[in-house]
């Protein structure tokens, strides 16, 4: 069949109703006889709750109910392990969940008949605490001796660790002709969706309690709910409306379990709206990660061994920081074939926020770390930073550092000769820029780094996806029902499973409506996260439709069919070797980037980003550019000027006022997308997933470009003109 829907920029589905306002987001909902919930936040780095007293605020004017710890039927929660409280304080039947462990822990929830009413009462709530010594630091927190923050969880604060062992280690070093080494430290980043934690629960027409919030995964929300509310998982239905961007925030809970708690015990819908103080504070945010690495090569420019060593700062609570280091783990050798690895990844519980998941989840970090050290030895040998690659990368059948080989086919190469020449690295080029001010304090450098990552689930966990195709009609085909409970978190997922759908049955993209969201009535879509909902939910919509088509032409009316996909299996990481098949699918990306530098002030101006990025095949190649425009955006903030301040465990920067994004004048002046397509074998089409990839090489692309502009390596950021001015030696 011709392709008529895949490969081509159909507009997005959800377009109008978001541009003129009819999309109805978590904030936007209400209900008759609605209630309002506020939530009373710990404001404590590390305390215990001694008492609570709420007396007062149930006596105020229009409150329903206090909830307290002693309210939760199962008073924990998390999405890998139950480690946090619901509400902290005392009564509850679990023991160490009076223990307030960083700032946005709850303690209590006012519901009321308004919003001033119930944010009135909050402030007659009382509470004695008994303050703990904080433990903020990664590296105190993991020594022996170190106060535990989780005594119930074992004797240290050390909740995860990694090792790669790979081949031997001491004969690759005495085989290297240069060693570099270097610590590197890569910071908190908040997630800035536009749209704040919100929801509304109530009871649905069959006696469920329902709640309407935005999320990553329906199902995964609806089990960890019905854990701490003590009943059954179809007791809860999960439903997703609009939602505001997600970019992993949204992946652990916030609201959730205690709209629900009050909803069921009131028997009236109630509805929550955070602050933006009140997110900020409130939910995870990227690790912070130290790094510390030892990396050699022989004078052809061969590397023969990597010793790598990697701290996250987990935060108060697990989240996902087993996943997103072991991500760190994967890809912390970068997209290259290395001989003789040795690494050591840990997470370390502190009084911090916790550490979740972040596009990229974890491979940013890891790869700013792999992608400098790679620069650094192409100077010491003085070899072109994109031939030492080149010399490097892994290529079909070579092994990763888990010891396996990578997933076939492997496209660094063709990513980082396309980034090459569609920047055209090896171009005559002028390294003064003499506008406005001399020479002298105007200087320009180029900058080359690449990375990968995986797309989907990973390390022994059997990835699945659920979809569902009614085609209704009766000589010919007049309507299509896709059901698929994908998260559309703004990256476009509805769009481009109707094309599927759209390709499969032959039918305009405009007779097929999308149902979406909704874990009464929808099997099991998996998290949008992982760059694998293109891959995976591709893949089950494509199943589906072709087996409702079958039916169909053996004139069964309506033919339904739904579909489970099933990817290829992976395996968990050896815990002494981490020898494994961690992953069934890579997607690999380059990029280069110009940068100017004002020597002076020690402004950066990155003029232009080029990426190339394989996506195997672009279903709609307009989103699949937004995606990677909208990544390097927010990875420049990242990079460049996203400061996530705190004291003693205490946000400093709790407003958008104060933790600044990029706005539209401080972004790159040019961002050139390559669509490199090496079709996967198993994704629907050929499709891999690109929602994370071209995120991931920017910190490190833009710090190579300083360097070659100033001289200067930086080896933390975000690069702001105190840091730049500071490696300069212009200040202390």
């Amino acid at each position: 069949m011709t392709d008529h829907s895949i490969g081509k920029s159909h507009k997005r589905i959800d377009a109008r109703d978001k541009v003129t306002g009819a999309a109805n987001y978590s904030g936007d909902l209400a209900m008759p006889g609605m209630l309002y919930l506020k939530t009373l936040f710990a404001e404590r780095v590390h305390a215990r709750v001694k008492d609570i007293r709420t007396e007062k605020a149930l006596a105020a004017p229009g409150v329903a109910a206090v909830y307290t710890a002693k309210d939760i039927p199962v008073n924990e929660y998390g999405l890998q392990i139950p480690d946090q409280p619901v509400l902290c304080g005392p009564g509850a039947s679990k023991p160490h969940t009076d223990i307030v462990r960083f700032v946005g822990d709850q303690v209590a929830v006012v519901v009321a008949e308004s919003e001033v009413q119930a944010d009135a009462a909050l402030k007659l709530i009382e509470v004695d605490y008994e303050d703990l010594p904080p433990l903020t630091d990664p590296i105190t927190a993991m020594q022996p001796g170190a106060p535990i923050l989780h005594p119930d969880r074992g004797d240290s604060n050390i909740c995860v660790h990694y090792k790669i062992r790979k081949g031997n280690i001491e004969d690759g070093f005495a085989n290297a002709d240069v060693i570099v080494e270097g610590e590197y430290h890569t910071p908190v980043q908040e997630h800035a969706y536009l749209q704040p934690e919100a929801g509304l629960a109530y009871i649905d027409e069959e006696g469920r309690i329902a709640i309407v919030s935005a999320g990553q995964w329906t199902h995964a929300d609806r089990k960890t709910i019905a854990h701490a509310m003590g009943m059954e998982e179809e007791q809860i239905r999960v439903i997703y409306p609009a939602i505001g961007g997600a970019f992993g925030g949204r992946e652990d809970l916030s609201i959730q379990i205690v709209l629900v708690l009050a909803a069921w015990n009131l028997k009236r819908p109630v509805k929550t709206i955070w602050s933006r103080r009140e997110s900020i504070i409130g939910h995870g945010k990227r690790h912070a990660v130290i790094l510390r690495a030892k990396w050699g090569a022989t004078k052809d420019g061969k590397i023969v061994a990597v010793e790598n060593e990697i701290i996250g700062d987990g935060g108060a609570y697990m989240y996902t920081s087993n996943k997103v280091l072991g991500n760190s783990a994967i890809t912390s050798t970068g997209p290259y074939f290395i001989p003789n690895v040795k690494t050591d990844v840990y997470g370390v519980y502190t009084n911090n926020l916790p550490g979740a998941a972040f596009r990229g989840f974890g491979a940013p970090q890891a790869l700013f770390m792999a992608e400098s050290q790679i620069n650094k030895l192409a100077e010491k040998l003085g070899m072109d930073p994109v031939e030492m690659r080149l010399k490097n990368a892994l290529r079909d059948g070579d092994t990763l550092g888990v010891g396996t080989p990578a997933p076939g086919p492997v496209s660094v190469v063709q990513c980082i000769e396309a980034a090459r020449d569609k920047f055209e690295w090896k171009k005559e080029r002028k390294t003064k820029s003499g506008k406005k001010k001399s020479a002298a304090t105007l200087v320009r450098g180029r900058g080359f780094a690449a990375g990968f990552k995986n797309v989907g689930f990973s390390f022994g966990y059997q990835e699945n996806c659920w979809a569902k195709v009614e085609i209704h009609g009766n000589g010919r085909i007049e309507r299509i029902i896709l059901h698929q409970a994908g998260a559309e978190v703004g990256q476009g997922l509805h769009t481009v499973i109707v094309q599927m759908a759209s390709q499969v049955l032959g039918v305009p993209e405009n007779m097929i409506e999308v149902r979406s969201s909704d874990s009464a009535t929808q099997g099991n879509p998996g998290s949008a996260s992982a760059s694998r909902l293109t891959f995976m939910a591709g893949n089950s919509v494509k199943g589906a439709a072709e087996l409702a088509l079958a039916k169909w032409n053996a004139e069964e009316r309506p033919a339904i069919a739904e579909f489970q996909y099933l990817a290829p299996r992976t395996t968990p990481m050896d815990k002494e070797t981490g020898y494994s098949t961690p992953n069934f699918q890579y997607a690999y990306v380059a990029q280069a980037a110009e940068v100017e530098v004002d020597t002076e002030t020690g402004h950066v101006r990155v003029i232009r980003i080029t990426s190339a990025d394989d996506v195997g095949k672009a279903i709609n190649p307009e989103l699949v550019v937004g995606q990677i425009e909208g990544a390097i955006v927010q990875a420049f903030g990242y990079a460049m000027m996203e400061e996530y301040k705190t004291k003693d465990g205490k946000v400093l920067t709790d407003q958008l006022s104060t933790y600044l994004i990029p706005t539209i004048w401080d972004i790159p002046e040019k961002v050139e997308s390559v669509l490199v397509e090496v079709p996967d074998p198993n994704g629907p089409w050929g499709a891999r997933g690109v929602g994370e990839l071209p995120y991931l090489p920017v910190a490190p692309v833009i710090a190579a470009a300083i360097h070659d502009a100033t001289g200067v390596w930086i080896n933390e950021f975000p690069f702001t003109p105190e840091r730049v001015l500071r490696a300069l030696g212009k200040i202390n």
